[in-house]
């Protein structure tokens, strides 16, 4: 009986040793509670992130009266040169520079040849051409720019048409042709007078030319402000500028690029200086009244009836060709195309081909095909 007592009593104090121990343990690692502050938490916001504002990449910039296309202020405000431009087939395959034109005329001269002229702008260039004589109606178109109109040989009614209009112009018949021109003897006369940016600077010194634009000149297009398709219209994929069975040039769309690329004398209608082929974003096609000046004369000198005339055309880009017309007021030097709702004519950025195309005895192909 005392062992059994004695066994209990052993019992009882180890399990008193072990809630001892156990106690001991837990004082020594208490659970930490915070201590009242006082003070209420909030919780963190977040920083706000301003984005920066997108560089606007034309800041500074304007667009160009030729092409739509932003530049430079100091670079829109500068006059451009009308440069009549060799285009027999011969000189066409010696034809430099070309290329850097922002707009290019063609129209009709004698025997149905066709000869050119192109609207540079800073242009930067060792060798443009060849270059050859004025037609008074590309003295009337160079007026529509203000620009300095550049030509190797006149006719009398050219002479006359620079006159009356006040056309500033540089010849190479001139006392300062020399400075201006220069000829190249590996191409045949009179197929090899060529100019170039210094010496078209040296003729504006020379002859004491204003450089800019003049202060109220408003521009001859009015441009979208990005690249646009018109919305409706006939599919123009090749087109063909008949201007006589000699002169044939045709463009054909080039869809990635979405340009036209020119073609005459059955090639591809290359600028020799860079081997670059030309291209247009714009085609316009201006039916004008050509006929010759003095019927039966041996010379088939051409005229073109600009003063206060109005007509039809056609506008192509990007694919698609619509109807337009135009007006002219030659003595204020305003050329205006609209569209057919009556609307001044938007046309796209970019460079600007214009046939001065006779509405009669000629042919225009317009073709949804590219052959």
């Amino acid at each position: 009986m005392k062992k059994k007592i004695f066994m209990v009593f052993v019992c009882v104090l180890l399990c008193m040793c072990f809630a001892g121990c156990k106690g001991k343990k837990d004082t020594q690692e208490p659970t930490m509670e915070p201590e009242a502050t006082g003070e209420v938490s909030m919780p963190t916001e977040e920083p706000v992130v301003t984005p920066e504002p997108t560089a606007d990449p034309n800041e500074g910039k304007v667009k160009s009266f030729l092409t739509g296309q932003y530049v430079s202020e100091k670079k829109a405000k500068k006059r451009p040169y009308a440069v009549m431009i060799n285009n027999i087939e011969y000189a066409a395959r010696h034809q430099s520079g070309i290329s850097k034109a922002q707009i290019l005329y063609e129209a009709k001269v004698e025997g149905g040849i066709t000869r050119l002229m192109g609207i540079f702008e800073n242009v930067k260039s060792t060798k443009i051409g060849s270059v050859r004589s004025a037609r008074h109606y590309y003295v009337s178109a160079a007026s529509e720019y203000d620009a300095v109109f550049v030509h190797f040989g006149h006719t009398k009614f050219a002479l006359s048409k620079i006159d009356k209009l006040g056309v500033d112009n540089i010849s190479g018949l001139s006392g300062i042709g020399g400075k201006v021109f220069y000829r190249d003897n590996s191409i045949s006369a009179p197929h090899n007078a060529f100019t170039s940016t210094k010496g078209l600077e040296a003729g504006m010194k020379a002859l004491k030319y204003r450089k800019n634009y003049k202060k109220n000149y408003e521009g001859h297009f009015k441009f979208y402000d990005t690249d646009s398709d018109l919305p409706d219209g006939k599919t123009a994929k090749k087109v063909t500028v008949k201007f006589s069975g000699y002169a044939s040039p045709y463009f054909i769309y080039d869809a990635d690029k979405k340009v036209y690329k020119r073609y005459q004398y059955g090639r591809a209608h290359i600028d020799t200086a860079n081997n670059k082929q030309l291209s247009f974003k714009n085609l316009i096609i201006q039916y004008v009244d050509d006929e010759p000046i003095v019927p039966g004369h041996a010379k088939d000198y051409r005229t073109i009836n600009f003063e206060n005339a109005k007509g039809k055309g056609k506008y192509i880009t990007n694919g698609k060709a619509v109807n337009i017309t135009w007006e002219k007021n030659e003595s204020k030097g305003i050329m205006k195309y609209y569209a057919q709702d009556g609307s001044e004519l938007t046309i796209n950025p970019g460079k600007t081909y214009i046939a001065l195309f006779p509405d009669e005895n000629s042919k225009l192909t317009i073709s949804a095909k590219k052959k």
